[in-house]
């Protein structure tokens, strides 16, 4: 393959669209770069943060199974009206009030064991001038221009919507009736003022000509429709700053610091300033993201505005766009006036990292909403982690069935060759498992592929009850004992392989029990996630003890 296709593969984009790239960009391999949204620093992290945070690492460590050289961003968004006012509310240092707040997102990416990502503040100095560059470059490019903006804005979404886009109700809270956002339902209100805009509509038909060049450059596919709708249906010129007057703290529009420059601008930029924008010809390091996790209320900035902009700079798009869906609790949006949102370090403290990582990208929704639920966590620890994997990794464990570790590697070959009947089900089930999940991991449907997981997990439980090792081992036929070892490497094969799918979304207790049933560190990658690619290190395998108490009961 060219090198250049090569690239053009890489990024999504079909040969026709070299255009969107820059003429100076170096065309080679790069790493796997998995981006979170920066976050808004005007509250505490919620158990919707810590999904976003946890979705995007198990994207990144999956990738990492795989062989690749991997980078992830996160940080905080810490710009904008919103935060301006948060902080005068708090009779606050407006800088001290982010670094209070992005210390707690801080804080949040190490309590959920994120694999080193790299935190960014559009605060930081080095930001504010990769920023500057970037406009300079629309600029230049002839891009932004000056111009009359009329609109409903809404200050928490820190957006301009048209006509079409509000509606006007009684607001529930207040009981007094008032203009919306119909897609956040946030407040709006009219504003006129004279601001840079940015000519977004220039790019409609070479947005939706990226999206429909790819099916999953957007995903799922619900939000991929909505994207192509709202393009479908026109799009205005972007408006890209506020008044200083109205707008103080912001990164200033260089050359007019009448003006500050809008804060999605500022905020989108921080996917390339992480990866040390603006680079030289020849310093792309892992840029352009190859997957970017994002909440659904905000694709749209991130499939419409930010490769709009990238084209317009020059710059190469995203691979993919991962919007997942958001979390409810009892059916009804969280929300802090109605006392049902949930605190992430709470729920790490009460149940254990790895059983909530575990719960929430099971549960969690990629195309549906989630539903948060005490009893529903603890119904995952229990059936699903202590039942079914712990407990039959435990079942082979006693030292009184004398499990021979040592002669697996040599069982399995054979067993891909003569299959006994009794066996067969479980056979077929734990060899189409790798190509069966491996599809939905690569959609980011980590919960679905997992689902698979137990299935064999639950018919291996079936199998070694039907199988009763605990008889055969009193046997002391030759057939009986050769028969006995093959239900227990049945066993402890649908362990391994469910371990080993289950390292991106629980790594301490999957790599633990790993260690329990001898796999080495070696043996721990997405090629041994097959049938018969475990214990084949040489030297001598020994079960160690204390499977059982790997998911102690919780309260």
């Amino acid at each position: 393959m060219h090198a250049c296709t090569r690239f053009l593969s890489y990024v999504g984009l079909r040969a026709g669209q070299a255009r969107y790239l820059s003429a100076t960009t170096t065309l080679r391999e790069k790493g796997y770069f998995v981006t979170q949204p920066i976050f808004y620093v005007n509250s505490v992290p919620h158990i919707g943060h810590f999904y976003t945070v946890v979705l995007a690492d198990v994207i990144k460590r999956y990738a990492g199974m795989q062989g690749k050289s991997t980078k992830m961003s996160a940080g905080t968004d810490e710009h904008g009206l919103k935060i301006q006012q948060a902080a005068e509310r708090a009779n606050r240092d407006t800088l001290s009030f982010c670094t209070q707040y992005s210390n707690r997102f801080r804080d949040l990416q190490a309590a959920a064991n994120v694999d080193n990502a790299d935190f960014i503040r559009t605060t930081d100095p080095h930001h504010r001038q990769a920023v500057a560059h970037f406009w300079n470059v629309l600029v230049d490019r002839g891009y932004i221009y000056k111009g009359e903006h009329s609109g409903w804005y809404s200050v928490s979404d820190e957006a301009f919507y048209t006509e079409l886009q509000v509606e006007e109700r009684v607001d529930p809270s207040t009981d007094k009736r008032g203009m919306f956002a119909i897609e956040s339902g946030q407040p709006v209100e009219w504003v006129s003022e004279v601001n840079y805009k940015f000519k977004l509509s220039e790019f409609r038909d070479r947005l939706i000509e990226w999206i429909e060049g790819s099916q999953d450059v957007i995903y799922p596919e619900i939000r991929r429709n909505e994207v192509l709708a709202w393009l479908r249906a026109g799009v205005d010129d972007l408006s890209v700053s506020r008044p200083r007057s109205r707008l103080k703290w912001g990164i200033p529009v260089p050359g007019d610091d009448e003006h500050t420059i809008y804060v999605w601008v500022d905020a989108l930029v921080n996917y390339a300033t992480v990866d040390g924008y603006p680079w030289g010809d020849d310093k792309l390091n892992f840029f352009p993201p190859d997957v970017q996790v994002v909440g659904k209320d905000i694709v749209r900035f991130h499939a419409v505005y930010w490769p709009a902009l990238l084209m317009a700079t020059g710059l190469p798009l995203p691979k993919r766009i991962l919007a997942h869906a958001h979390w409810t609790m009892g059916s009804q949006k969280m929300s802090k006036s109605k006392g049902n949102v949930a605190d992430p370090f709470e729920a790490i403290e009460r149940y254990g990292l790895d059983t909530l990582r575990y719960f929430m990208i099971r549960n969690g929704g990629i195309a549906d909403d989630g539903d948060y639920s005490a009893d529903e966590v603890l119904v995952r620890h229990k059936k699903d982690l202590a039942g079914q994997l712990a407990n039959l990794a435990a079942r082979c464990s006693s030292e009184r069935l004398g499990v021979k570790l040592d002669g697996f590697a040599a069982l399995s070959q054979a067993l891909q060759c003569n299959v006994d009947s009794r066996d067969a089900a479980l056979h077929a089930m734990l060899t189409e498992l790798p190509d069966k999940a491996k599809p939905l991991f690569d959609k980011g449907e980590f919960g679905r592929g997992l689902g698979l997981a137990f299935d064999v997990l639950a018919e291996a439980n079936r199998h070694i009850t039907e199988n009763e090792p605990w008889t055969l081992v009193k046997s002391s036929d030759p057939e009986q004992q050769a028969r006995l070892q093959v239900v227990l490497f049945y066993s402890l094969e649908a362990v391994r392989l469910a371990s080993i799918m289950l390292l991106p979304t629980i790594p301490e207790k999957a790599n633990r029990l790993l260690d329990h049933i001898a796999v080495d560190t070696s043996e721990r990658q997405w090629v041994n996630a097959r049938f018969g690619a475990g214990w084949q290190t040489p030297g001598p395998k020994q079960l160690l003890p204390g499977v059982a108490t790997l998911f102690p009961k919780l309260a």
